[in-house]
């Protein structure tokens, strides 16, 4: 996984509520084992009609607004418990998912896979609305170290929590895997140690 330390970015505004991973990513999509093309697929039945075009009304099809960043209304993530959601996420290219309220288990797949998801009060995520209304290029910087997001138009800053073994590796650019094999010297010590 890439780094990830501190991101100023545009950011795409999707102000709906109860998002569940079936509008992420419908389920006839889930037939795939690989992480390969998901981001094609990505919110598919709102951003395509039945003939596979665009739809032009639909956010991500809106050349106004782009980057790494999603701004999400409260409640993402909710449904069924597909990690392919999160692949989705960020096989479209988002580095990070800002909302007032995420379900638990797509805020687990998000960070397994190298997607930052903060939570935001439900006052300063209508800020940061207001700022993208009033201006598509406003940008949010995430800093993922003191675990701040900051609203780069009002300068407004808000703290937002995280647990502390996903922050270091997502810090570090680690998955599970990677992080345990970080650790290896210290896990045979204790195996040396253990066997004493």
């Amino acid at each position: 996984m890439e780094k990830f330390q501190t991101l100023k970015s545009t950011y795409v505004p999707l102000p709906i509520e109860n998002v569940d991973t079936d509008q992420i990513i419908p389920a006839r999509f889930l037939k795939a084992t690989t992480r390969d093309g998901f981001g094609d697929n990505l919110f598919a039945d709102w951003r395509y009609n039945k003939d596979g075009s665009p739809k032009a009304d639909f956010v991500l099809n809106n050349p106004t607004y782009s980057g790494q960043i999603l701004v999400a209304g409260k409640n993402f993530g909710s449904g069924s418990s597909r990690e392919h959601a999160a692949w989705a996420v960020a096989g479209y290219g988002f580095k990070a998912v800002v909302s007032s309220f995420f379900a638990d288990i797509f805020k687990n797949n998000a960070l397994n896979n190298g997607v930052l998801p903060v939570v935001v009060s439900p006052e300063f995520l209508a800020k940061i609305f207001e700022s993208v209304d009033k201006d598509p290029k406003a940008t949010l910087t995430i800093d993922l170290e003191n675990q701040t997001v900051t609203n780069d138009v009002t300068g407004e800053s808000e703290s937002f929590e995280i647990n502390a073994y996903k922050k270091e590796c997502l810090l570090k650019g680690l998955d599970d895997i990677d992080y345990l094999l970080s650790k290896k010297d210290q896990i045979e010590q204790y195996e040396t140690n253990s066997k004493l």
